[in-house]
């Protein structure tokens, strides 16, 4: 009995180191890249060792072609957008949960419908949108527009994590004359708040990784740092070493934010296979 048992731990590892690897290697090709120089990047075959350099990391954060504005417009972009979502998307998807009103079925089954729609379909009427009350090129703008597709999203993801409290929770505290709104604040949420992280943390990297929108419905006053890296991409030559050290400045506020998170994020993926659903 041990040996396959031990067999089997040891294949398991293979393939999750296999599939580790898998993600891990085009970050760690671009880290690498971005201590190289645009000749070392060029070399064939491809240098394993080389003498590192951090001068595309100060052209990226100060030199002509400077990322660190489209950072802070990445930041208060996402930042907005996340905050905003979650404070509509907690009501909305404790009402969908718990609730039971006339057209549930309906406004349910139209926040899956919005997830369905191909984002490419809809850039051309928000342009047209934010063009009409003049938003084209603002915070007001992107944030509106990032709301719209972020705010289904973290609905459907909320509305389980309600589900999975025990209604008699929420009826004792009723009971007590708590209210709904306090029942939701000092009994519900404490119960949902490794699922609130996790939605946050999504909600957040959807809105810092977006692209086309940014693109589109940015200008020269927003532009996030997913726009501003193809300023090292031209029709004469990619500046390989630039670009993969903006991508590694990128990457630092979600492995920050990942890193700050990530016991509520465990919590919040788990707490699903741990406690039984209410009554429904």
């Amino acid at each position: 009995m041990i040996a396959p048992r031990a067999s089997r731990q040891a294949l398991l590892l293979v393939v999750a180191g296999l599939l580790v690897s898998v993600w891990a290697f085009p970050v760690l090709w671009a880290l690498l890249t971005s201590f190289k120089t645009e000749r070392d990047v060029l070399a064939y075959p491809p240098l394993l060792v080389f003498s590192p350099t951090l001068t595309n990391y100060q052209d990226v954060l100060w030199g002509p072609s400077s990322i660190l504005p489209n950072l802070w417009s990445s930041l208060v972009v996402s930042c907005a957008a996340t905050a905003l979502t979650m404070l509509f998307a907690v009501p909305a998807a404790y009402a969908l949960a718990r609730l039971r009103y006339p057209g549930r079925r309906i406004s349910g089954f139209y926040v899956l419908a919005t997830q369905m729609l191909p984002p490419v379909g809809l850039v051309i009427p928000y342009y047209l949108v934010l063009q009409r009350v003049g938003w084209l090129d603002s915070y007001s703008g992107l944030v509106t527009i990032y709301l719209t597709f972020s705010l289904p999203f973290a609905i459907w993801l909320l509305v389980s994590y309600f589900e999975d409290v025990p209604y008699e929770m929420e009826e004792a505290a009723l009971l007590d004359r708590a209210g709904r709104l306090r029942a939701l604040w000092y009994v519900i949420l404490p119960q949902v708040r490794g699922g609130m992280a996790v939605t946050t943390v999504f909600v957040f990297l959807n809105a810092w990784n977006e692209f086309m929108f940014a693109v589109v419905l940015g200008g020269n006053r927003v532009r996030p740092v997913t726009v501003a890296m193809f300023n090292f991409i031209s029709v004469e030559q990619t500046q390989w070493a630039r670009l993969a050290a903006g991508a590694m400045v990128a990457m630092a506020p979600v492995i920050i934010v990942g890193l700050l998170a990530q016991r509520h994020i465990v919590k919040g993926l788990t707490v699903g296979a741990v406690k039984g659903g209410g009554r429904r």
